[in-house]
């Protein structure tokens, strides 16, 4: 049927009014609705999967996004506490122990040694406190022989130790006799009291060498290193 030119510009008429009907219908919520994820686009990511930085998308809602902060945090919490601070070995959770291990004729050597029995991780770094009691009575205290200390963590049932050096009697005379050893733990404030297992110092002024073994200790180390002399 031939159209003639009337009826063509009606047609034409009505394909452009339902195109724009079709267009208005399409767009009378905005565009995408709230809870809809647009085509192509990711979604964010879930509170408490990590740092990822998921967690701080702006399409998060308000109530997700706390809860994205909060779990965050904690987890950068968790992360940065790896290295917890282990509290110090106390007197009471150490078994000491003190031994000759002198293989010198003028040098003597007596080995110190603290096992942690307290059921946790704890730690014993720097210089114990040493005094020597004598047969008589007296004390002496031992002066530290300077060597650097380094920190030292023993888990239960691990030990440390350290070494108090001692000038040899060779005079020939009984000597000082030293009868215990007053030890306390680096930072504490109890002292445990040991028998001495050696023989006796030279009494003070005796042994005149300036470059003679001198009485002193060492600083802790773990029993697995060489402990400090």
């Amino acid at each position: 049927m031939k159209l003639t030119h009337a009826s063509k510009t009606l047609l034409a008429g009505l394909t452009l009014l339902g195109a724009l009907s079709l267009t208005a219908c399409n767009n009378d919520d905005g565009g995408v609705k709230a809870g809809d994820t647009p085509s192509g686009a990711k979604p964010t990511v879930s509170a408490g999967t990590g740092s990822s930085g998921g967690t701080g998308d702006s399409g998060t809602s308000s109530g997700s996004g706390s809860s994205s902060g909060s779990s965050s945090g904690s987890g950068s919490s968790g992360e940065g506490n790896t290295d917890t601070e282990v509290d110090d070995c106390r007197s009471d959770e150490l078994e000491v122990t003190a031994a000759d291990n002198t293989t010198d004729k003028t040098e003597g050597v007596i080995t110190v040694q603290f096992k942690n029995g307290g059921g946790r991780d704890c730690a014993l770094s720097g210089y114990a406190g040493v005094d020597l009691k004598t047969a008589t009575g007296d004390t002496l205290s031992v002066d530290r022989n300077g060597d650097q200390p380094h920190p030292h963590v023993l888990k239960d049932g691990e030990s440390a130790a350290f070494n108090i050096t001692f000038p040899v009697n060779t005079t020939g005379g009984s000597g000082v006799r030293i009868t215990n050893i007053l030890v306390t733990p680096p930072n504490e404030t109890k002292t445990v009291t040991i028998a001495w297992p050696a023989g006796s110092l030279p009494v003070s002024g005796e042994d005149s060498s300036d470059s003679g073994p001198k009485l002193s200790v060492g600083p802790v180390g773990k029993v697995s290193d060489s402990p400090a002399s």
